[in-house]
């Protein structure tokens, strides 16, 4: 069997018998596409090839400029790839076996200050439809540290109102509900109510967010309309959908969040992803003691 049919049918195997996220799938298929260029460029096939091979071929991404994230996420997709192959009676030695799993590189997420999320969200001109589009987005996003593909696929009937709650689907399909804040209640009514029709032109589409063709935005979309609106707003900083779920976690963990609602409200499986905004906190407490204290 040759290399691309073995990784069809894992894909295959992985969306039908294993039921993982779409995105995840998507991950799966396109680091494996790579190592199948790769494999063909060395004229290796996936069920001959070595242990040896297979850090060349990581040796290879690092000099190419790759991650250490990037590389850490290969080897966990060739992982399953080759534990599938086992099970399926492909091979019979797995080479993933002695191929340790790089270390992860402790990196603190970017965080906006309280005033520069304020000044993002008071950029869009709200006198026009995509402007008060843009806010509520942006509202909705600060409020609940929804992840941007969490925003891109929420729909009309996942918003309580009344409640002051939203449901959504994050990572593995797990569902959580999350608190709305009461502005961005009121500027997503506002969208809901004045713009949204406009955009549907007659049509009907179950999602809140939508472009003027009347499609629901996409990640790619939500992301250069972030971009626009930061270099409008006059700052530097590398802002991305993800920054503002960081200062959303970051900010209420400094107004006294306790860690495990921050963990709840942002999805996470495991509460050490969630420790990593304890250190962002305890870091900025430090460059103000350092720049306040006589003696800092």
């Amino acid at each position: 069997m040759d290399n691309k049919k073995l990784v069809t049918e894992y894909l295959q195997y992985v969306r039908v018998e294993r039921g993982l996220a779409t995105n995840t799938i998507t991950s799966y298929r396109q680091d494996l596409r790579k190592y199948l260029t790769y494999l063909k460029q060395q004229k290796i096939t996936a069920t001959t090839v070595s242990h040896f091979e297979i850090l060349n071929y990581l040796t290879y991404l690092n000099q190419r400029g790759s991650s250490q994230n990037s590389i850490i996420h290969m080897v966990t997709s060739l992982r399953k790839f080759y534990q599938y192959l086992i099970q399926v009676h492909v091979i019979t030695s797995n080479p993933m076996e002695k191929v340790v799993m790089p270390k992860k590189k402790q990196h603190l997420p970017d965080v906006l200050s309280v005033a520069d999320v304020e000044l993002i969200l008071a950029t869009p001109d709200v006198k026009t439809p995509l402007g008060i589009r843009n806010r509520a987005m942006l509202e909705m996003m600060y409020a609940t540290g929804l992840r941007v593909s969490e925003i891109v696929n929420l729909k009309i009937s996942d918003l309580h109102f009344e409640l002051g709650l939203l449901q959504t689907l994050g990572k593995g399909d797990k569902e959580r509900v999350v608190p709305i804040g009461d502005l961005a209640i009121e500027w997503v009514a506002r969208y809901y109510h004045n713009v949204r029709p406009k955009q549907l032109k007659g049509n009907e589409s179950v999602y809140l967010f939508l472009n003027d063709h009347g499609h629901h935005l996409t990640r790619q979309g939500i992301w250069k309309i972030i971009k626009q609106i930061v270099r409008q707003a006059g700052i530097t900083k590398d802002v991305s959908p993800h920054t503002l779920r960081h200062s959303f976690a970051t900010h209420i963990l400094e107004n006294g969040a306790d860690l495990r609602i921050v963990q709840e409200l942002l999805g996470h499986a495991d509460i050490s992803t969630t420790q990593i905004y304890t250190h962002i906190t305890n870091e900025r407490a430090r460059a103000v003691f350092n720049k306040a204290h006589p003696r800092a």
